[in-house]
């Protein structure tokens, strides 16, 4: 079960980088913002674990505007610890936070399921950091800046799985890529703490 791997590697993960933040930076708005990307990631797999493998009708809309709104929160996230660990990108960071906030209201109000409304505001949130979070990257190294890419492009790449939802095992696929971009992030702040905080 994808949705159940990719959750044990979160709980398993984030501990690991909260507890590395204390101790190489012993400052309380870092470790906040390693947090947030912790809780936040494991937020989005366990709503996405709950969407997909509660077997309650009832509970199915509920859940998947739960799922949709984690995904948005996720995206702001994991902003946050690139940004705080740099101390650069307040106003960049707040908006991301701001879209988030706005596009979870807009999953709760609207009546009718639109999911590909959703994947578009998601997918624009995820690339924003490359039209307005220029401070943000230039405090990255190239390794970091990659692993940021590649995750993006997984996230990208795996998008249409989402919306093909005809195609067997698509949501499987779509959840592979998840995890795969998941990965990618959390490597690639674990390398941003070490590389400024280990200097």
């Amino acid at each position: 079960m994808i949705h159940l791997a990719g959750l044990a590697l979160a709980v398993a993960a984030v501990p690991v980088l909260i507890t590395l933040t204390a101790v190489w930076r012993d400052d309380v708005t870092d470790i906040v913002g390693v947090s947030v990307y912790g809780a936040t990631l494991i937020a989005m797999l366990s709503a996405s674990l709950a969407y997909n493998h509660v077997p309650h009708p009832d509970w199915s809309d509920l859940l998947r505007r739960i799922d949709m709104s984690a995904i948005y929160l996720k995206i702001a996230g994991t902003v946050t610890p690139f940004a705080l660990l740099s101390d650069t990108g307040a106003v960049f960071l707040a908006s991301m936070w701001s879209g988030a906030a706005l596009a979870t209201a807009t999953v709760f109000l609207r009546r009718r399921r639109t999911s590909g409304l959703s994947v578009c505001i998601a997918l624009a949130m995820g690339w924003a950091v490359l039209v307005g979070g220029g401070d943000v990257i230039a405090t990255t190294t190239w390794p970091v800046f990659g692993l940021m890419l590649a995750g993006g492009l997984l996230y990208s790449l795996g998008t249409p799985f989402l919306l093909l939802d005809k195609l067997r095992f698509h949501n499987a696929i779509w959840h592979g890529f998840v995890v795969l971009a998941s990965v990618a992030f959390c490597v690639a702040i674990f390398w941003h703490l070490a590389a400024t905080s280990l200097v």
